[in-house]
């Protein structure tokens, strides 16, 4: 398991990776948390938390990539980062009647700052072959852990396609990005919600 707030963990694994693969194509920054309590009542621990894993390790894992694609001299790269509408817009607060892990403003600020790195480094690693993709999903329903049944209806509501995602669904655009065939593409913020940002 990879905390992927420590630089230091992060060099070590996609050297490990380089060492049995002899290259490493693509990143995918998928890592993410949230906290879920009143913003009233935020600590700094939970604060930093959130700062740490979904900013700072989108940060070193791009650098780490980055110098280790300098290191072993390789020809193409993709990273492709994973952010969310709420990097894009606010959370619609009457969809949470029945369910108390509301997106907090501490998530939603980090995952702008992850849209925005990507349009920083798509353009400052275009010279190394490397493009820089974010892809930003809607409301996903999480089968382990459901949302709830009035959220998930106030949420169809406010979706054009009037349903949440499946995780499934969010997979071809990181096929895409990660394949030749988006070899024209970087910079792009591709949003998979539905339609929901449309309105």
């Amino acid at each position: 398991m990879l905390d992927v707030s420590q630089k230091k963990a992060q060099v070590q694994l996609y050297e490990q990776i380089i060492e049995k693969y002899k290259s490493i194509d693509v990143l995918v920054n998928n890592a993410g948390v949230s906290t879920f309590t009143k913003f009233e009542d935020r600590s700094e621990e939970e604060f930093d938390l959130v700062m740490d894993i979904n900013l700072k390790g989108v940060f070193f894992g791009i650098q780490t990539f980055v110098n280790l694609f300098d290191k072993y001299t390789l020809k193409k790269g993709s990273i492709i980062n994973i952010g969310s509408i709420f990097g894009v817009v606010s959370p619609d607060y009457r969809n949470y009647t029945d369910l108390p892990r509301k997106s907090p403003e501490i998530y939603g600020a980090t995952k702008a700052g992850v849209i925005q790195m990507t349009k920083y480094f798509s353009v400052h690693l275009a010279e190394r072959n490397i493009r820089v993709n974010c892809v930003s999903p809607g409301g996903i329903f999480n089968p382990r852990n459901p949302q709830g049944e009035d959220f998930m209806e106030n949420y169809a509501f406010r979706t054009p396609m009037r349903r949440m995602a499946d995780d499934k669904e969010i997979v071809g655009a990181i096929l895409y990005l990660a394949s030749d065939a988006s070899s024209y593409t970087t910079g792009q913020n591709i949003v998979i919600d539905g339609g929901l940002t449309a309105w």
